[in-house]
């Protein structure tokens, strides 16, 4: 989020600056402050990025308060990124150069050498290096990540709309792409915010007869607005699950609410050899009934973000399709207020800080 003249286009190297500012919380549950540091150098196989937008997670509150194990104050948090490179450390991939446009998101590197890794499955990494937790993330003016986490943005798409789409974009373009629906398959999105707002939008390019579920009658238009075939009000009677059979029941149910009870109500909402798609994080357990999935070969699975390449195909995907996020945008020094809003769900939908 560096404030220059000559807005994004400027590449940071060809300015000489000994510090930049960090929105940073000096123990758990503290309120963010912006200080200065000194302008770290990239080793090798690392980049530093002149950060130009960051969006807020919700998963960053897990980091600010502190439940997480291995977070370390002061704690600059910030895993939806989206900057310009603008310096390469010694030995990195010759791909990368000083100006490149790139996203980090969730997925900021791995090990490389663990059994997932040595798979070629570097998402569930059990060293994941998620920028906020395992390096600076950023709620700040520049980063340094390690070359493996960066996905190239593609020309027409702004920073700030880039910057979401390397967590909540990925999560809900992969939860989707990689169920076992298929085109014409009845799938339903379960939320309609932050994630689930970009998954209706995901479904319906990917061809799916698309449900949307929520509460309250009133975000039935919206939903119809995002391009969902049908609404389901989750309050309204009959139920959830009793409102999908009617439609023939979905093959895929894309549980987007962090709420544990909405989202068992769609279980027996699945067809045969349905698929519940978890991944909104909620800290209640889930009361499904081995039956419910026994009788008619229903699978639940949860489902973590994805890789930089992952990140890079959904930027691609979303810009072919015309599809953005919906956000609103402070800047780094309004950064408590901009958390704020994101903890007591007042964003539409996803809060982004820029320079």
């Amino acid at each position: 989020m560096v404030a220059v003249s000559k807005g994004e286009s400027q590449i940071r190297g060809e300015i000489q600056m000994s510090s930049y500012r960090v929105a940073q919380a000096g123990a758990a549950g503290a309120p963010f402050e912006i200080v200065e540091r000194e302008v770290p150098e990239p080793g090798p196989g690392h980049v530093r990025i002149a950060v130009a937008a960051c969006g807020i997670c919700h998963s960053d509150a897990m980091f600010v308060q502190g439940e997480l194990p291995g977070v370390r104050f002061p704690l600059v948090p910030g895993h939806e990124i989206a900057g310009r490179i603008d310096a390469v450390g010694e030995g990195t991939d010759s791909r990368w150069r000083v100006g490149d446009r790139v996203a980090v998101g969730w997925f900021g590197g791995s090990c490389g050498h663990c059994t997932p890794c040595r798979q070629g499955d570097f998402i569930v990494c059990p060293q994941l290096k998620v920028p906020g937790w395992a390096y600076d993330g950023g709620f700040a003016e520049m980063t340094v990540a390690p070359a493996d986490a960066l996905a190239r943005i593609p020309d027409g798409l702004a920073a700030p709309d880039a910057g979401p789409m390397a967590c909540a974009g990925v999560t809900t373009y992969n939860g989707l792409r990689r169920s076992s629906g298929r085109p014409g398959d009845l799938v339903a999105v379960l939320g309609l915010g932050g994630l689930g707002h970009l998954g209706v939008r995901y479904a319906v390019a990917m061809g799916f007869e698309v449900v949307a579920i929520a509460r309250g009658a009133d975000k039935g238009d919206f939903a119809k607005q995002l391009g969902a075939h049908h609404y389901i009000d989750s309050t309204a009677r009959p139920g959830v699950a009793e409102a999908l059979q009617s439609l023939g029941g979905a093959r895929v149910v894309l549980a987007t609410a962090a709420n544990s009870s909405a989202i068992t109500a769609t279980v027996d909402g699945l067809t045969h050899r349905g698929e519940l798609v978890v991944i909104g994080a909620d800290s209640e357990p889930l009361g499904i009934f081995p039956t419910q999935l026994l009788m008619n070969a229903r699978v639940v699975r949860g489902h973590p973000s994805g890789t930089a390449q992952d990140v890079q195909e959904t930027m691609e995907f979303s810009v072919l399709h015309g599809i953005r996020p919906t956000i609103e945008t402070m800047p780094l020094e309004h950064a408590n207020e901009a958390y704020g809003r994101m903890l007591a769900g007042a964003a539409r939908f996803r809060m982004v800080l820029t320079g």
